[in-house]
């Protein structure tokens, strides 16, 4: 008889948790408890990518009338309900939480709907009082959006608050330059919101092939978003609360007074009103809503993490080895509160990866490297391995590069351009990187990183014949570099 409740506690409801959890019960037999202090499916399915992704393919609906007239076709401009498609958009996440909770039951996982802390090496304790021992533990907590250190900064919502607004505002201010902000800058733009999109930043989508964000740029001003570089909010005030003077009363206080009111107001469904904001570039304006995109922390505050040995990082990630294991041998961590690749498809390979080492008795590390990524903006981005900055701090590169306006636009008379680039090795030949930017980009680069992950060449690409007339085809047919580095 096992000396614990659990061979494996885990800790956090998500995509990689939610794996983990069912894949060690299902496949080896092991007993398996798992907590969640919120809703089944994490970040990714209720406050993420899923409901993401449907509100992006609701906003390009936005433009099919104009396209379509230039086919012949006369639709007319229709109008977007927001109350019709949060229905629905609800009603779908309510059954992909069902769904995950079906999983695990069909694993015969035990679950919990409580907040866990763990309270020693093989210890959790959960918020309804229980305490559960366990011979593993697994941290996938996952992260939170987090708001800038400014005065008033309540006003504004985060991330999570986008997907519960009782109506869409006329006007919106963005703030950040990641791709959850130029992401949700499309979007909103799509449904027929003002969009405003203040980044401090001298080009958004930092990290990113240059060329490449500089063209999501450059189409999201083209599509009607006001995009300010290098500029961020240096003041803002509930609209109604300036005096005549101009001056913000809301804004004096202590320190602390800002605080409280700040975690007063950052409820859910919390009232607010216009607000005013002062860029550091001197201007002034006042938006329905300011929406904080910047940036995001791991999951692990208030857990007992560190009463236990298990060390964090600066920004509170859980550190962790190659098979994902703390500085406490009995607990392992995956997914986003590690901090390492943020991506819901990485943390369910982490997860599987730590059933095998554990449970399987084969010990495996997760490969990091050469994984796709898409961001969705208007035009999507897809990626896969260096940009052409990275690459060729490294070594010599030759550069391939094709951008132009796509047949199926460019026959309507809409001015959009695309941009297919290839990284290439001048040693080996080899394609370091991928980089697209053009509508159903994420659908393109999952299929270019598999040839990439295989190390094909360029004259790999070369030698595949054209799928024509295609967009993607001029990943194949550029034979001569644009410029070497």
């Amino acid at each position: 008889m096992s000396a614990f409740d659990y061979d494996l506690f885990v800790i956090g409801g998500g995509s990689g948790g939610v794996r983990a959890a069912r894949v060690a019960a299902g496949e080896t037999g092991a007993k398996v408890a798992l907590a969640e202090a919120d809703r089944y499916g994490g970040t990714c399915v209720i406050r993420g990518c899923v409901p993401k992704k449907l509100m992006v393919f609701a906003s390009e609906y936005a433009g099919i009338p104009a396209e379509a007239a230039g086919y012949g076709w006369d639709m007319g401009q229709g109008q977007f309900d927001w109350t019709a498609f949060r229905t629905r958009l609800n009603a779908e996440l309510d059954r992909l939480e069902n769904v995950y909770r079906n999983l695990l039951s069909g694993s015969k996982v035990e679950t919990f709907d409580a907040r866990a802390k763990i309270t020693g090496a093989h210890e959790v304790t959960l918020s309804t009082g229980e305490v559960k021992t366990a011979k593993h533990i697994l941290v996938a907590t996952g992260g939170r959006p987090v708001r800038p250190d400014l005065p008033n900064a309540h006003l504004g919502i985060v991330s999570d608050d986008i997907f519960h607004l009782e109506k869409l505002p006329k006007s919106i201010l963005i703030v950040g330059g990641g791709y959850i902000a130029c992401e949700f800058a499309c979007i909103l733009n799509g449904l027929g919101v003002e969009v405003t999109q203040y980044y401090r930043g001298a080009q958004v989508l930092r990290g990113f092939d240059d060329e490449a964000r500089g063209l999501v740029a450059e189409q999201m001003r083209e599509n009607g978003i006001s995009l300010h570089l290098g500029t961020n909010i240096l003041e803002m005030a509930p609209a109604d609360k300036r005096d005549a003077s101009g001056e913000t009363g809301a804004m004096g206080g202590s320190a602390q007074e800002r605080v409280e009111l700040s975690q007063m107001n950052e409820v859910e469904g919390a009232e607010r009103g216009p607000v005013w904001v002062k860029s550091t570039a001197g201007s002034e304006g006042t938006f329905d809503m300011v929406f904080f995109a910047t940036g995001r922390d791991p999951n692990s505050n208030d857990m007992g993490l560190e009463d236990v040995g298990v060390r964090l990082g600066r920004r509170g990630e859980i550190e962790v080895d190659e098979y994902s294991q703390t500085a406490v041998p009995s607990i392992y961590a995956i997914g986003d509160v590690t901090n390492r690749v943020n991506l819901t498809p990485v943390a369910i390979r982490e997860g599987m990866a730590f059933v095998e080492t554990v449970f399987k008795g084969n010990p495996t590390a997760v490969d990091h490297d050469l994984i796709p990524s898409a961001i969705f903006t208007q035009p999507e981005m897809g990626t896969v391995g260096l940009s052409e900055e990275e690459a060729r701090e490294k070594e010599p590169v030759e550069i391939f590069c094709t951008s132009f306006r796509p047949m199926q636009t460019a026959f309507a008379g809409k001015p959009d351009r695309v941009l297919m680039k290839l990284i290439v090795s001048k040693a080996t030949r080899t394609v370091l990187g991928c980089h697209i930017v053009a509508p159903n980009a994420g659908e393109m680069i999952q299929l270019a990183a598999i040839a990439i992950k295989m190390g094909a060449t360029k004259e790999d690409f070369d030698r595949t014949v054209a799928v024509h007339p295609t967009m993607s085809e001029e990943i194949v047919t550029m034979r001569s570099p644009m410029r070497t580095a």
